[in-house]
């Protein structure tokens, strides 16, 4: 146990020895990474809101059926039961023409008195129908409309199918945009901080040279190099996540006014612990990976 520990002591003295000794190749190793996360991350702050926009707006989707007028009350009844046996229907509501006058002038307020000089109720009966869960996607929004369009008694049908199809488009597009975007950036950040770590080798190989005359073993010597790499890419990862809140709560002002403008009002949100986890793992990850390809790239010299 002690020989563990005083290797592990002798790899931790050795790597910070060996970053302030080439100050120089561990902030551009380290600025390199953080240049790869920030557009990384910044693409997945949006993919994580657009998924949560998704989900909360998608609950408030439903198929709007507009009744033709004068149907029979006995005949609307039939209605909603057809309705409700539709597969992937969780729940319809029969909203009557006095209903829909009703919430009409809660919605407009002052505005109620145009529709009241009309001297008549010109909304019509409707269905309001929402889905299950699991049902809540364009192609069965568009099938419960198509089914409910159908049925007897009913005059018109609305729907967010268009909007969850278009908005579903959009997220899969951002998402591939984003795992393109990390794809480039993992290559070229890995070949630049192996290439920067590499210098950091190039300036020890005196004193690798003696430890391997001596009988290090090639991990051993190794080691500190990796460690040198780890510790560079966890502190970019840090950083790239301050830069990234930075930015978040500097625009969060303007988007929550556009939001708001648009939808009513909707929070953004930043990466919780979890996913900060994998931001400063990710650049953790890419300094181990550079100072791997760098020893290896070295050890074939």
């Amino acid at each position: 146990m002690s020989g563990l520990f005083a290797r592990a002591r002798y790899f931790a003295r050795t790597s910070l020895r060996g970053i302030a000794a080439t100050p120089g190749t561990a902030i551009v190793a380290t600025a390199t990474i953080t240049v790869a996360l920030v557009p990384v991350g910044a693409f997945g702050l949006i993919v994580l809101n657009m998924q949560a926009l998704l989900a909360r707006f998608g609950d408030a989707v439903q198929v709007t059926a507009f009744l033709a007028d004068g149907l029979p009350e006995a005949d609307r009844a039939k209605l909603l039961r057809q309705v409700r046996a539709i597969d992937g229907v969780a729940h319809a509501e029969l909203i009557s023409e006095a209903q829909a006058l009703e919430r009409f002038r809660g919605g407009v307020g002052q505005g109620f008195a145009l529709v009241e000089g009309l001297g008549t109720n010109p909304l019509p009966a409707s269905i309001e129908i929402a889905l299950a869960g699991r049902y809540r996607t364009p192609a069965d929004l568009s099938r419960v409309a198509a089914t409910t369009a159908g049925l007897p008694g009913v005059a018109d049908i609305t729907s967010g199918a268009d909007w969850v199809a278009g908005y579903v488009r959009a997220l899969a597009l951002v998402r591939g945009l984003a795992f393109g975007l990390g794809v480039i950036f993992v290559l070229a950040t890995t070949l630049i901080v192996s290439n920067t770590i590499r210098l950091a080798v190039l300036s020890r190989r005196d004193e690798l040279e003696i430890l391997s005359l001596v009988g290090a073993s090639r991990s051993f010597v190794n080691t500190p190099f990796m460690i040198e790499g780890l510790l560079q890419g966890a502190a970019a990862g840090a950083l790239a996540w301050a830069l990234l809140y930075a930015l978040f709560r500097a625009g969060l002002p303007g988007v929550e006014a556009g939001l708001a403008l648009v939808l009513g009002g909707v929070e953004p949100r930043f990466f919780d612990l979890g996913e900060s986890a994998w931001l400063w793992g990710g650049g953790a990850g890419l300094g181990l990976l550079g100072s791997a390809i760098a020893v290896a790239a070295e050890a074939r010299h």
